[in-house]
């Protein structure tokens, strides 16, 4: 009888500390601010920071899926844009760090097909041709500068 006892008391206790565990409202107002506080500004030059260039415009961003397709239409997961837009922006902070390097340049034809899931999803054009043409559509239509 005193197990089941003792055994109630601490879930008891345990729920207890988790419920005070919990924040209210005012808690919340001194939480860190979301991405949508941030200025387009300051977003932009984190990026810049990070390695990264600014988010595309509409323009840009049609493009590169547009270059994307057109290498083969199976590159880009139905309904996931957003993701090959974001794997391409990926891929220009190693296209950066890979400026003036020969070797390091040719690595990233290989980890292009891998960044895209190329290697694994789509094995028939895992091919340096490929990667090369990845390769330069992220460079041509979201970082032509670096």
């Amino acid at each position: 009888m005193r197990t089941r006892t003792t055994t109630a008391a601490l879930i008891a206790a345990g729920l207890l500390l988790t419920l005070t565990a919990c924040g209210s409202e005012e808690d919340t107002v001194d939480a860190a601010p979301t991405q949508s506080a941030i200025s387009k500004e300051d977003r932009d030059k984190a990026r810049e920071a990070a390695g990264l260039p600014a988010e595309p415009n509409a323009e840009a961003r049609k493009a590169f899926l547009d270059a994307l397709n057109a290498i083969d239409t199976r590159i880009i997961k139905p309904g996931k844009e957003d993701q090959a837009v974001s794997r391409g922006l990926n891929q220009c902070s190693s296209i950066k760090r890979a400026s003036g390097d020969e070797d390091k340049q040719v690595e990233l034809v290989k980890q292009t097909l891998s960044r895209f899931t190329i290697d694994t999803r789509l094995p028939d054009i895992a091919t340096p041709e490929t990667g090369g043409e990845i390769l330069a559509a992220v460079h041509q239509n979201l970082c032509p500068d670096f």
